[in-house]
């Protein structure tokens, strides 16, 4: 998609804090983040959200949730951490390209705030 963010970022358009990258998926760290280790996982395939998976493309997201798994590993998120995935304007998704949130190293609370 041309116009969209994560896809520049993807394509070394826009610049990033990379941490992980790979033939599947592309992740940096948060521009605003709300916590102290606060990165992003995104498919490097356009995918709008979460309602555009199908059985094709829906590995993608395994394949983040292991990646996840190592990052944490690296990261010292020993304690834990939480995945955030917000889909569609209701959501609270406010870029057009699936993409989960890592957020760690502090108590998160739930509801979040």
């Amino acid at each position: 998609m041309e116009d969209c963010l994560f896809c520049k970022i993807i394509a070394g358009e826009i610049s990033s804090n990379k941490i992980y990258e790979d033939e599947q998926c592309y992740a940096f760290y948060d521009i605003d983040p709300q916590a102290p280790a606060h990165f992003l996982v995104v498919p490097k395939a356009h995918i709008g959200s979460a309602d555009e998976l199908t059985e094709e493309n829906a590995g993608v997201v395994a394949h983040i949730f292991l990646v996840i798994r190592k990052l944490a590993k690296d990261l010292g998120l020993e304690n834990g951490y939480r995945i955030v995935n917000n889909c569609g304007k209701d959501g609270g998704q406010t870029v057009g390209h699936l993409h989960f949130h890592v957020l760690g190293k502090r108590c998160l609370a739930w509801p979040p705030g």
